[in-house]
């Protein structure tokens, strides 16, 4: 509560600053002073919060002792969790990539081809096959692979 002083007294009136509904309330104190009082509305967070944490405790499902039921430990566990998930989205492409890459240089290997030498040919000869795909004839279709491979060689 405030004291201000005040020429006129004022009546009760609404009032809305800053998007918040204010009631003024002036009562008199003396004879030039006015006592401001505001009654502001009642904010009930509950559900806010309640709706935040299920949602939070909802994907710690599965997670071991006290990080999938206490909000606490659940918050930094499922940070932590999001935060590697996002990383091996990047790693799982290059560990991939790498997987297929050597994949072709084992099958290249028996046609007398490095790996290097066998995708400059590839371009060489305008062969637009990536690498998924020639490690899956590499492993699974081996005469196919072997018919790239002649055309790569000559």
């Amino acid at each position: 509560m405030t004291i201000i002083e005040l020429k006129k007294p004022e009546r009760k009136s609404e009032k809305v600053e800053n998007g918040l509904r204010f009631q003024r309330q002036i009562q008199k104190k003396s004879r030039n002073f006015y006592l401001l009082s505001f009654i502001m509305v009642r904010v009930k967070r509950g559900k806010i919060a309640h709706k935040r944490r299920k949602y939070l405790l909802k994907h710690t499902k599965g997670f071991r002792w006290g990080r999938k039921k206490k909000y606490r430990l659940a918050k930094v566990a499922i940070m932590k969790a999001w935060r590697y998930a996002y990383r091996d989205r990047r790693a799982k492409k290059r560990d991939f990539r790498a997987l297929w890459q050597t994949k072709i240089n084992a099958a290249c290997r028996p046609y007398g081809i490095s790996y290097s030498k066998f995708i400059f040919g590839l371009k060489k000869n305008k062969i637009e096959l990536d690498r998924k795909i020639l490690a899956d004839l590499a492993q699974n279709h081996s005469q196919i692979f072997e018919k790239i491979a002649e055309k790569v060689r000559s």
